[in-house]
């Protein structure tokens, strides 16, 4: 299973990512993570990521490219994967298409869609903030990275309706609900 998981920051992304790593036996690749551990350890993509990151918008495409790339070549990616965060939007799709193919890996299977509204995401992520102390949980900055997801990565719904590969599920509700919305969603 290759699947690509599509919602706004705070829909859930990661924790069922998680849960679906664990299900499927397959590796996430979280960008989101990748970069947050490039910049607690210093290193040259952490330095130019962070103040990007710290505004609440979105990391150079070819730094993000890069590090999926990387992660996909990786041996345990070929059986399949989970994609956190990437793609951000449209053209990075047809990138990633195009990633696979020159990998010589299948395409995408499916895009799971966690549909959460904005509000609720903004009540998550406030509450996110104040448990686990993260700078880029403000509320101002929350909602630019909604309007940045709204006007970029939502078309990608597009994208992958066309191919016929969009499973949307109701990303609210206690996780293990969700959980199992997902996987009858797969099924």
């Amino acid at each position: 299973m290759r699947m690509v998981l599509l919602g706004a920051p705070g829909s859930g992304k990661g924790t069922q990512g998680e849960k679906l790593v664990a299900h499927y036996g397959i590796p996430k690749i979280s960008t989101g993570d990748a970069l947050r551990a490039a910049v607690a350890a210093g290193t040259e993509l952490g330095r130019k990521a962070k103040a990007t990151m710290d505004a609440g918008q979105l990391v150079a495409d070819d730094i993000v490219i890069g590090i999926v790339e990387e992660r996909l070549a990786q041996d345990d990616a070929r059986k399949g994967f989970i994609l956190d965060g990437f793609p951000r939007n449209t053209a990075q799709a047809q990138v990633l298409d195009a990633m696979l193919q020159r990998l010589g890996q299948p395409a995408v299977d499916k895009a799971v869609h966690l549909a959460v509204a904005d509000e609720e995401i903004i009540k998550r992520l406030l509450d996110r903030a104040q448990k686990e102390g993260r700078a880029d949980d403000k509320e101002d900055v929350i909602r630019r990275r909604i309007d940045i997801y709204n006007a970029e990565t939502h078309p990608l719904l597009d994208y992958y309706r066309a191919q016929n590969k969009v499973v949307t599920v109701d990303g609210v509700g206690e996780l293990d609900t969700v959980f199992d919305r997902i996987v009858k969603a797969l099924a």
